[in-house]
């Protein structure tokens, strides 16, 4: 096995462009030379940084909520936690209270931080940070989406039977229900 080289130097980036935009996206052509003199035209969604939240609600100390919104890329119902993007001038614990608020009706008196994961490194340069929330109480602001979410109470003593549905399926919720798996796991 090779060693992971920490001090490997970045591609050095000689050329950047929009190369096609739309309501939500920008494309942004990237020209790369590598260490070894290699180059190469690289296309990625160009990032705003200000990066997103998931939040892992819970509803008690055995339930926690997930909500249920139509999913434009599957073109069907999907089963998550509350997400959205970071606005300007927001911490990541504010961004997830006023997600929860907009997305579940409820707001955290107790939001921590669980993990940062990376969408897509190749393509986006975007940041989420995964969130739990317990101490919750009603309070309602009005979001962006289309419909009112359904809000789901799901015990987690139940992983397996989430894990195993067929409406459970985004890569960041997975990862999120695993990392309170294991905070969950660690603490017993």
């Amino acid at each position: 096995m090779q060693e992971i080289d920490p001090n490997k130097p970045l591609p050095t980036i000689t050329d950047r462009k929009i190369v096609a935009r739309s309501r939500f996206f920008a494309v942004e052509q990237v020209d790369l030379t590598f260490s070894n003199g290699a180059t190469r035209e690289f296309e990625r969604m160009a990032g705003q940084g200000r990066g997103a939240v998931m939040v892992v609600p819970f509803a008690d100390p055995e339930h926690i909520l997930l909500i249920r919104e139509y999913g434009a890329g599957t073109h069907r119902y999907e089963l998550g936690f509350p997400k959205g993007l970071i606005d300007p001038g927001e911490a990541p614990e504010e961004a997830a209270n006023r997600e929860l608020k907009e997305e579940i009706g409820f707001g955290s008196n107790d939001i921590r931080f669980l993990t940062q994961v990376s969408m897509a490194p190749t393509f986006f340069n975007a940041k989420m940070h995964i969130l739990i929330a317990r101490d919750l109480y009603s309070e309602s602001l009005e979001g962006d989406e289309p419909e009112p979410l359904e809000v789901v109470k799901w015990p987690v003593t139940d992983i397996n039977g989430l894990l195993a549905r067929e409406d459970f399926t985004e890569a960041r919720s997975i990862v999120a229900l695993l990392m309170v798996d294991k905070l969950l796991r660690e603490q017993c």
